[in-house]
């Protein structure tokens, strides 16, 4: 519940809100809860899951304020949707449910891998990025990604790889975490090609770090 509550912190004031994959429907919750939208969509590939969600919110489900949609991404939303959530999913999944509908006019993104892949597809699709930084809960770190669709944002190697908030210090914590697990991966037997690639990534979050300093 912690990753859910920094999440929603996240979320902005809006008329029409969306939660795409919404698990059990906290995020919704929280927006209606707080008057920060005033309907919402959700839904979920899996009947089965988004029954969880209809269960928490069926009291604004009867009132018309929600709409259940059991559907693959992004297929049974409007393009119109003032702010769309998806949480919970892996990178590359992110981008095929962009490839196979559209970018949300506002998206509030939380990959669980692969974040390099959402960042490039974003970028080169004329989406904008103005938050980009992990958080962490629970003993993990997780990303967020916040924008909306149109717009120009530069983005160098050391962006595309540790987000726009360099300088933070979760950020620094995070990059001395991924060194830490790379420098005991070089403690097993290794080729030498892979103990070379290891060694400079390691220089390269290394730079970040110095840079950023």
């Amino acid at each position: 519940m912690d990753r859910i509550k920094k999440l929603c912190s996240y979320l902005d004031k809006c008329t029409t809100f969306a939660d795409v994959g919404c698990d059990h429907g906290y995020c919704t919750r929280y927006m209606l809860k707080n008057g920060l939208c005033e309907s919402a969509v959700i839904s979920d590939i899996s009947a089965k899951c988004l029954q969880k969600a209809e269960s928490l919110l069926a009291e604004h489900i009867e009132s018309g304020k929600v709409k259940p949609v059991c559907c693959n991404g992004l297929d049974g939303i409007s393009a119109d949707i003032d702010q769309v959530l998806i949480a919970g999913m892996g990178g590359e999944e992110i981008v095929n449910i962009f490839k196979n509908s559209f970018i949300p006019k506002n998206f509030v993104l939380q990959p669980m891998k692969n974040i390099r892949a959402v960042r490039e597809y974003l970028l080169s699709n004329g989406a904008e990025i103005f938050v980009d930084e992990p958080f962490e809960s629970g003993g993990k770190y997780y990303y967020v990604l916040k924008g909306k669709r149109g717009g120009t944002v530069c983005y160098g190697q050391k962006q595309l790889e540790f987000g726009l908030n360099l300088s933070g210090e979760i950020t620094k914590k995070y990059i001395n975490s991924e060194i830490a697990k790379k420098r005991a991966y070089l403690e097993r037997d290794l080729k030498d090609n892979t103990r070379l690639k290891i060694k400079e990534e390691i220089r390269f979050m290394e730079g970040v770090l110095t840079d950023e300093s």
